[in-house]
């Protein structure tokens, strides 16, 4: 398996994880489940495992694909800058979950308002997440993307350099 391989395979479980994650956690606001929610915690540490796999895994897929026909520089920027960000929020929503986790088992009062902002924190990497995963696809699937003039742009940027 190599680096391209190992990074399609990692880079899902966060993407749908932290999805995962956000409707066990709405659903433990439904039902008022403390064990429910508190399971919504562990997804999102998880996915937040996930993520930091997925983000090193990336420069070596990079290196992989870049030069196969048809592939973009430009989408591979363009999913560079949003992987980043939806690393650090993955970052920041697994570092809320772990410290919530902790003040569960502790009982403490304020436990409530560090549910509601992991809450938030899931809805924000939800929506980072579908660009991230739907801009790391138009790199190699040409049928999902959006506009196909960027390869001809690449393209005609790679000759005038020759």
């Amino acid at each position: 398996m190599n680096d391209a391989h190992f990074h399609l395979v990692i880079n899902h479980m966060p993407i749908v994880g932290v999805l995962i994650g956000f409707l066990v956690l709405l659903s433990g606001y439904i039902i008022k489940s403390s064990q429910v929610k508190t399971t919504a915690l562990g997804i999102f540490i998880f996915s937040t495992l996930m993520a930091i796999a997925a983000y090193y895994t990336g420069g070596g897929a990079e290196n992989i694909v870049k030069n196969l026909p048809g592939i973009s520089e430009t989408l591979i920027h363009k999913h560079e800058e949003l992987a980043d960000i939806f690393f650090t929020m993955m970052l920041i929503l697994g570092s809320a979950s772990l410290l919530t986790l902790f003040f569960q088992f502790k009982k403490f009062v304020f436990v409530k308002y560090c549910y509601a902002l992991v809450l938030l924190l899931s809805i924000g990497c939800v929506v980072i997440s579908k660009y991230v995963g739907t801009s790391g696809g138009e790199i190699t699937h040409i049928e999902i993307r959006n506009d196909t003039s960027i390869i001809k742009l690449d393209s005609n940027h790679d000759s005038l350099d020759n």
